[in-house]
């Protein structure tokens, strides 16, 4: 993990940025203590060790036959983690970034490695997520405005995994650490899989808190639906929605296909 400064930063995206979405607003002002995030995104075989030593059940995900997108279950038996061959675009090398994975998920990941380690690990806040993202830029994306090529995975960022962001025309995430960090020396915070956050979505910054914590507001304490935060963008879509303020929601219970993983925060002393 890295240790990520302590500062100050503008969340969300001007109105003129391209791309800008209302969600994305109003622009406000964060000030964050000092934390530790994950230098890439967690692992295959990472969450691969987890699975193994707390029997998980790995659950559902998408997958393509010859009749198009069918559900089928990833993990045949309990605790189970053995990934379909035909696994929509994603070959799940050991050094891939882990997919099909729900928030619940993630947060079983948290506990286990917290209490493997003695260390409190959990999922960023999504503004820790955006600061650490910048990495002190104020640009659309942490090496400029310009997509440009070869600078992250997406599906026409201009790189070999590129493809029609279809799985079977070629489109695929990439190992992790394949392009160049930003200026913190963390890897893939735009591209390669949608990266999940401890915060509840909303459609605008009103009334966001302005410390750096997370913003959580269930409906329901029982409610599964709700939408949690995922940021960063993945290898299947494309260069618009790889902005550092690029924001969506995503039903906490979901394993959404192949396309959204995760990395981890620790808290500091």
């Amino acid at each position: 993990m890295i240790v990520i400064p302590a500062g100050s930063f503008d969340m969300g995206s001007p109105a003129n940025e391209v791309g800008h979405g209302v969600d994305e607003g109003p622009v406000h002002r964060v000030t964050l203590p000092s934390f530790a995030l994950s230098t890439t995104e967690i692992t295959r075989s990472q969450y691969a060790a987890f699975v193994g030593d707390t029997k998980h059940d790995a659950g559902t995900c998408w997958a393509v036959n010859e009749s198009g997108w069918v559900e089928d279950r990833a993990g045949r038996n309990s605790g189970e983690f053995v990934f379909r061959k035909d696994l929509a675009g994603d070959s799940q090398f050991d050094n891939r970034p882990v997919s099909c994975v729900n928030w619940h998920d993630a947060q079983a990941y948290v506990q286990w490695l917290s209490k493997k380690t003695g260390k409190n690990y959990r999922l960023p806040t999504e503004a820790e997520w955006e600061y650490a993202a910048r990495a002190g830029t104020t640009t659309a994306r942490y090496w400029g405005n310009d997509v440009g090529r070869n600078n992250a995975n997406c599906s026409d960022c201009g790189h070999k995994w590129d493809g029609s962001a279809t799985p079977w025309e070629g489109a695929s995430s990439s190992p992790v650490g394949s392009f160049q960090p930003n200026a913190f020396g963390l890897y893939d915070m735009l591209g390669n899989v949608w990266e999940w956050t401890e915060d509840t979505y909303h459609n605008n910054y009103k009334g966001a808190p302005t410390n750096g914590s997370a913003w959580v507001q269930r409906t329901s304490g029982n409610d599964r639906s709700v939408g949690r935060v995922i940021r960063g963008g993945s290898w299947k879509y494309s260069s618009e929605f790889m902005r550092s303020a690029y924001r969506m929601g995503n039903e906490e219970i979901k394993r959404y296909e192949y396309k959204v993983g995760f990395r981890l925060a620790r808290t500091l002393p």
